[in-house]
């Protein structure tokens, strides 16, 4: 259940939070970007796959097991994406430079329009 947020104190500690999950999730997503874009290994197809659903989680959507299946590195990464995303300030493909060429970029590179028809 949602708790209102009421005081001054509570609104300051929740932008505090979201801001620096804002920062973190940039910094990871970029992190994320770079190996897809350019690796090739057994994992990058979950990065891709990972990245694609935050990037439209209707089109893309994540078995949550791909966490599980990439270095530890990777899936502390995604789960900072994921926190970023809780707290909704923006999109992560937003936060890097040309963010939403790439991502598409990526999503054809690995061949992902046709699994969720995106």
């Amino acid at each position: 259940m949602n708790t209102p947020i009421g005081t001054l104190d509570e609104l300051d500690a929740f932008a505090v939070r979201s801001g620096d999950a804002t920062r973190k999730g940039a910094q990871s997503f970029a992190r994320l970007l770079q190996l897809a874009e350019t690796r090739d290994s057994g994992q990058i197809p979950r990065i891709a796959r990972f990245m694609a659903a935050t990037y439209n989680g209707h089109a893309f959507p994540l078995d949550l097991f791909e966490l599980r299946a990439v270095d530890i590195a990777i899936s502390d990464d995604m789960l900072i994406c994921l926190d970023a995303l809780r707290w909704g300030r923006a999109d992560l493909y937003k936060l890097v430079p040309d963010g939403d060429a790439r991502m598409r970029a990526v999503i054809e590179r690995w061949g992902l329009c046709g699994q969720a028809g995106g």
